[in-house]
């Protein structure tokens, strides 16, 4: 049996594949040991082991594919001995990578690349097909992440309360979020996870992209990514794909931006675990 894991701080996306190549989908909570504690990361696990003790065959071996957020040099220790720990029964052979590795093995498989991810933050990498071979630092909503969901809700906000947006869209925007002024910016300032009350904001960009000021703003934070993080790599012949719900949900901007950037817009998904099947060996006929 082998596991493949996609997990982010929000959610988890797990694959089981059987001895007979079946393959069981699994969602748990979000896993990240940069801001998780161990006891929180062991309960997220504690129906992906039930699921294995319940189907794993006797003699099977286990081999568990792990890419996630917060995987970074210390991350990836403290991910490792938690699931040793946990799966020291199948005694499992591990493998633990960044969610950023794992994004640029499910777009780009064996082939160089450019590979991104758009969700609530932003990240991309110079892929050579096997490994990362140069990665833009993303630095984090405040400094940096730009075209990510937080971003886009942080500047959409800036030019909705600035009084830059019909008012039609900010009366909206406070019905739907049921948030006076001052709460938002108690919320923003004030309570924890600004960043993904920010991207929360996505949905509502969205529908209203047929407004030119907010499609302008849009597609400008797009070129604003491509600048900043990924011209750097100095490869434009290399096919730039996404993986992430803004990089889907907003892929025809995308494109645009790609395109008017002079770079070669590639592949977009909304999540990378059809492509890690892929890339660890499993049909997609099984799935």
């Amino acid at each position: 049996m082998i596991i493949i894991a996609d997990c982010g701080g929000t959610k988890s996306d797990w694959a089981l594949v059987c001895d007979d190549r079946t393959v069981v989908r699994m969602q748990t909570g979000g896993i990240n040991p940069i801001h998780q504690s161990e006891d929180d990361i062991v309960k997220q696990l504690d129906a992906v082991v039930q699921e294995v003790t319940r189907r794993r065959a006797a003699a099977s071996t286990l081999d568990i594919y792990f890419y996630g957020a917060g995987c970074n040099a210390v991350g990836t220790g403290i991910v490792s001995a938690i699931l040793a720990r946990v799966f020291a029964p199948f005694a499992p052979g591990l493998h633990v990578w960044s969610d950023l590795l794992g994004a640029a093995r499910s777009l780009c498989q064996h082939a160089e690349g450019i590979a991104c991810i758009l969700g609530t933050g932003s990240n991309s990498c110079l892929y050579d097909g096997e490994s990362i071979a140069a990665n833009t630092p993303p630095l984090g909503y405040i400094l940096g992440d730009e075209g990510s969901g937080a971003d886009l809700g942080k500047h959409f906000l800036h030019d909705l309360l600035k009084g830059q947006l019909p008012e039609q869209l900010r009366d909206e925007f406070y019905s739907s979020c049921q948030l006076s002024y001052p709460q938002v910016i108690q919320r923003i300032y004030q309570q924890p996870r600004a960043n993904s009350f920010l991207a929360s904001l996505a949905p509502l960009i969205h529908r209203h992209l047929g407004n030119q000021q907010v499609y302008d703003m849009v597609l400008d934070r797009f070129r604003s990514f491509v600048h900043y993080n990924l011209k750097p790599y100095r490869r434009p012949d290399l096919p730039v794909s996404f993986v992430g719900s803004v990089a889907y949900y907003f892929r025809d901007l995308l494109a645009e931006a790609i395109e008017r950037e002079g770079l070669k817009m590639g592949t977009v998904a909304r999540t990378p675990m059809a492509g890690l099947l892929a890339y660890h060996g499993v049909d997609a006929a099984d799935v």
